[in-house]
This record gives C-alpha cells, sequence and structure tokens, in this order.
C-alpha cells in the first residue's frame, strides 16, 4: 500500500476519520477531503497522530457544491497524476428540507449528485492506477427507498427517512451502473452498509442541531471503527480485488433492495443525474 494514494469524502468525523486513520496505517497517502477547513485540520492533526504517519493531508470540498467539487478536482490533477482509492463516505441527513448551493435536495444532492460528480471527474486518474477501486457508502436504508424522478428533490412531500432513503439507493443504483460501464477496465465499484454508527451524520450542517441526541444514543450503536471496517476491507484486500458491482454487509455480499437491482432505473438515474450535474462530453473526461 506504500505507494498507493486514497481519497476519502467526509473525512473530519467518525467514519471518515476512523477509515482514515486505518488506512493510514497500511502505508498509503492519504487525501482527507473535508468541508470545513478548521474542523478539518483538527480531524487532520487527530489522524497524523493516532497512526503515526505524516503522509496525510487535508484537501477541501463541499459535496453541496458543484463549484467546489470541479475546483478541487482542478487542484487534485495538478499535485498527483494517479488515484487507486476512492471511498464516497460523507453523508447528511436532514431534518426539515434544506438545498444545496445549486438548489438541489441537502440529502440527494451531497449524498448521490456531488459524489456522483466527483467520481466521473477523477476517472482519469483512478484509471492511470494499476488497480483502482471505488468504494460508495451506501446504507440498508436503501431498501425503503424509492426513486422519484418525477420529483426528486421532494418539493411537494418532504420527509427525512423519505429523503435519506432515496439518496442511499441512488448510491447502489449509481454502483451497479458505474460497475457495468467499467467492466474490462482497472477499477472495481463496491458499496456497503456500515451498520448502525454513532456519527455526526444527522447533526446539522449549519446549526449543530442534532448533538445531543447523538451522544444519547452512542451507547447503542457500532462505534465509528466497528462502522469502518467494511469500507477498509473493500479499500485494501485481495480477497476482493476482483469484485465489482456488489454490495457488502460486515466484510460480506449482501442482498439490495429489488429497486437497486433494476437495471433500467439504474440507466435512467444515471441520465438524469449527468444533466444535473452537467457532466458534458466537451467538458469531462468520460467513461
Amino acid at each position: 500500500m506504500n505507494e498507493k494514494i486514497a481519497l476519502i469524502t467526509g473525512a473530519n468525523s467518525g467514519m471518515g476519520l476512523a477509515t482514515t486513520i486505518e488506512i493510514a496505517n497500511t502505508g498509503a497517502t492519504v487525501i482527507m477531503l473535508c468541508r470545513n477547513k478548521q474542523r478539518g485540520e483538527t480531524a487532520l492533526k487527530t489522524a497524523k497522530q493516532q497512526s503515526g504517519s505524516e503522509n496525510i493531508e487535508l484537501m477541501i470540498c463541499d459535496l453541496g457544491s458543484l463549484e467546489s467539487i470541479r475546483t478541487f478536482v482542478s487542484l487534485f490533477k495538478e499535485k498527483y497524476n494517479k488515484l487507486d482509492i476512492l471511498i464516497n463516505n460523507a453523508g447528511v441527513m436532514s431534518l426539515k428540507r434544506e438545498l444545496t448551493s445549486d438548489g438541489f435536495e441537502m440529502q440527494l444532492g451531497i449524498n448521490h449528485l456531488g459524489h456522483f460528480l466527483l467520481t466521473n471527474l477523477l476517472l482519469e486518474h483512478l484509471k492511470n492506477a494499476k488497480e483502482a477501486r471505488i468504494i460508495n457508502v451506501s446504507s440498508g436504508a436503501h431498501k425503503i427507498g424509492k426513486i422519484d424522478l418525477q420529483d426528486p428533490f421532494l418539493t411537494k412531500r418532504y420527509g427525512l427517512m423519505k429523503g435519506y432513503a432515496q439518496s442511499k439507493l441512488a448510491n447502489i443504483l449509481f454502483t451497479k451502473e458505474l460497475s457495468k460501464k467499467l467492466k474490462n477496465t482497472n477499477i472495481t465499484v463496491n458499496a456497503l452498509h456500515p451498520g448502525a454508527v454513532a456519527t455526526n451524520i444527522g447533526v446539522n450542517r449549519k446549526t449543530g442541531f442534532g448533538k445531543n441526541l447523538i451522544k444519547l444514543l452512542k451507547p447503542f450503536f457500532l462505534s465509528p471503527e466497528e462502522g469502518a471496517s467494511t469500507a477498509v476491507y473493500l479499500a485494501t484486500s485481495d480477497e476482493v480485488k476482483d469484485t465489482t458491482g456488489e454490495y457488502f454487509y460486515k466484510k460480506k455480499i449482501a442482498l439490495v433492495s429489488k429497486i437497486a437491482e433494476d437495471n433500467e432505473l439504474s440507466k435512467t438515474l444515471w441520465t438524469w443525474s449527468e444533466k444535473q450535474v452537467f457532466l458534458t462530453p466537451k467538458s469531462d473526461a468520460k467513461l
């Protein structure tokens, strides 16, 4: 792993930070992708202390902003000529309907569309690696999810779990479709359910609302380290180096909902997503 470069989104806390530390422990160079510079710098210090590695770098990107994602990718490409591991870990839950800077419903905008654009823009660098892996952190909540492309941003009837489950289902459909598009390449793509983990995912990004609830629930949930174990396994284990298009739970392939297996839906979602993030053949590297 010494020559490998890993990029982890949402790396400043919870599973993202735990994943950073574990991957850094393997000797890989790790880029922590964080939205907030101050929190990111604190997490970077923690990661270096706990891993004993100096090969960890902080880079800033807001997955709720298409402009921020494009700016980050440009900076990343100036500095690195390849990417071996991409862990799309960042996620949000929103009690009330909120919008990203581009007008997307927050959960679908960050959990799916932000990672969709980021991944596509980094494909060229992933192909430059000898063997590359993309890991998408989804959730068992996908099983109650539906994709409503008539009202994807839930303008008519919003619900926290409705929006969250939709975004996590989108993660799996994206994984399935991308694995097909990358067939016969050096890149594998897999999704996972980390289990019920006590993280800051439900804490409001602006106000911090929800922190006290997380503290109360912590004793009943997995630790971030336990939650990160499957992502680390998918990123580093030789056992899964040729596995692609699957959904994992506790380091084993797990069943997904019937909707998550819908090939036509995955194609439709892909086309819709391309339009939303303005992914065009002229300006971006295509599959």
